[in-house]
């Protein structure tokens, strides 16, 4: 009786042979019907938020402001317009992510994804599409008063940028100022307090 009992739930629980290949050539087909995620700094291919992927940092999208409340609040504003699967995009995700060290606190820095912006024959200039001119990157400084004090396209320099917010926050030029120095917050410190 053991001996019927366990060639029963042998050929019971055995793979069909049929279903096995079946399933066989099915994850093959997958495995060659796949396609590496190959995508880099310097390609025009989508690989995620360039934000967080490139320049490492996830909390620039969303903004925390729309350009609309920004306005209202007479803050300083940083708009910049880019598209996920561009490599001069990608490449400026690293100044957008610079400017916000820096201004971060005193400026509402707004990345705009120019594929969200929803088609209209006319804008508001209180809306992003009102200031976009077609091409990417492109950035867009407003000072308190929701003046445009700087309208560029293209791989526009830090440095650039950061004349124009230097005037808007009235700062010394960056020949007379200071060169600010970040502190590692690991750093260990060997003095002695009392």
């Amino acid at each position: 009786m053991k001996g019927i009992t366990l060639h029963f739930l042998q050929n019971k629980f055995a793979p069909n042979p049929r279903v096995l290949s079946i399933f066989t050539l099915i994850i093959c087909l997958f495995i060659t019907t796949i396609q590496p995620a190959i995508a880099g700094i310097d390609d025009d291919r989508y690989d995620g938020n360039i934000f967080v992927v490139y320049a490492g940092n996830g909390s620039l999208v969303p903004p925390a402001q729309t350009l609309e409340q920004t306005l209202a609040e007479h803050k300083p504003a940083i708009l910049t317009f880019y598209v996920e699967n561009s490599s001069d995009c990608k490449q400026y995700a690293i100044v957008v992510s610079q400017l916000q060290a820096f201004y971060g606190r005193a400026a509402e820095i707004i990345p705009i994804n120019v594929d969200a912006i929803p088609p209209q024959k006319s804008y508001k200039p209180t809306e992003p599409g009102y200031y976009y001119s077609g091409e990417v990157p492109q950035v867009v400084v407003f000072d308190q008063s929701g003046k445009v004090v700087l309208n560029k396209k293209g791989q526009v320099p830090y440095e650039d940028i950061d004349d124009r917010l230097r005037e808007v926050f009235d700062l010394l030029p960056r020949t007379e100022s200071v060169r600010l120095k970040r502190r590692s917050f690991n750093e260990l410190s060997s003095e002695l307090a009392p």
